[in-house]
């Protein structure tokens, strides 16, 4: 039996994610959205490719939750983005309202499947997907570390002129401009960037990383970034799939751990078959610490706004 990955919205995120997945043959996926023929269309034509690419998925497209039902994991990249005009708050309240919608057709149609969220703002959408879906924390998982931790080892490797195989590189925090990379933790070939390049250079990377999505939104000028997005979500769904114990920077909910309660918090998790097996705790520098901290409480603001 092959398995299904269900992808919410066929936007350019839902569309390339399912890109992604189809030509690792890591899954049959179901595109599914509210704008009839679209992921129809799109389903369609990637499953003409499948033979071009020597891969056996099947894609397809549809409106109906029907047709995603027992999906191993959904992936919910639906939402709306800011328009002008638009507040931060409207923003959330709309969003929510979709994601109420969306979790409740999930979860009646595919009652064991694993949620990926990708939708904006992510870590709190995370958090309402979780108290939505009533699933364990284990089973609901926010992408946003793997997006940032790629974009700063893209960085890195440029500026170092290395191998992107040489890099890793740790974010942590929310998703966007409280996230907290990691250069103590960032290497290359095990070697701390501290060590390869001077504090200036450090502190340019790490802030073009916490504007990485804004750099790409300004040279697009209208939509944003999904390659890159995409791809972090199928690393994501591959770790699961084939229960690798991937340790990866996620969003998962805190009970406690880095003396955080209650909330969406993007922190290393080992990723496998059951979702979130393990929250790995690092030690932080005081520094550090009070960057998650604050990330944390601009978590907890939002939340607060939707009451999740």
């Amino acid at each position: 039996m092959r398995k299904r990955v269900t992808i919410v919205g066929s936007g350019n995120v839902g569309a390339t994610t399912a890109h992604w997945i189809a030509s690792k043959e890591l899954a049959d996926v179901v595109l599914i959205d509210i704008i009839e023929g679209v992921p129809q269309g799109k389903g369609l034509d990637l499953l003409e490719a499948m033979p071009i690419e020597k891969r056996d998925s099947y894609i397809t497209g549809t409106n109906d939750y029907k047709d995603t039902a027992n999906s191993d994991v959904v992936v919910i990249t639906a939402g709306i983005p800011r328009k002008p005009g638009m507040s931060r708050d409207d923003l959330l309240n709309t969003n929510y309202g979709i994601m109420k919608a969306v979790v409740g057709e999930v979860v009646k149609y595919s009652p064991g499947c694993i949620l990926i969220i990708v939708s904006n703002p992510l870590d709190a959408m995370a958090q309402a997907a979780y108290k939505l879906s009533k699933f364990p924390r284990e089973r609901v998982v926010g992408m946003a570390g793997v997006l940032d931790s790629a974009r700063f080892r893209a960085f890195i490797a440029d500026e170092l002129k290395v191998s992107v195989e040489n890099v890793t590189a740790f974010v942590l925090g929310g998703h966007g401009d409280t996230m907290v990379p990691l250069p103590r933790y960032s290497t290359v070939a095990g070697i701390p960037i501290t060590e390869l390049m001077d504090t200036a250079a450090v502190d340019r990377l790490v802030q073009r990383t916490r504007d990485g999505g804004a750099e790409i939104v300004k040279y697009l000028k209208t939509g944003s970034a999904y390659y890159a997005p995409s791809a972090a979500v199928t690393e994501m769904v591959e770790a699961i799939l084939k229960d690798k114990k991937k340790i990866l920077p996620c969003a998962a909910y805190l009970q406690g751990e880095y003396g955080i309660n209650g909330l969406y918090v993007g922190v290393p998790v080992k990723l496998g078959a059951k979702g979130i097996e393990q929250i790995i705790e690092i030690k932080l520098t005081a520094e550090e610490k009070a960057g998650l901290d604050k990330s944390a409480a601009a978590v907890k603001e939002l939340v607060g706004v939707i009451g999740v």
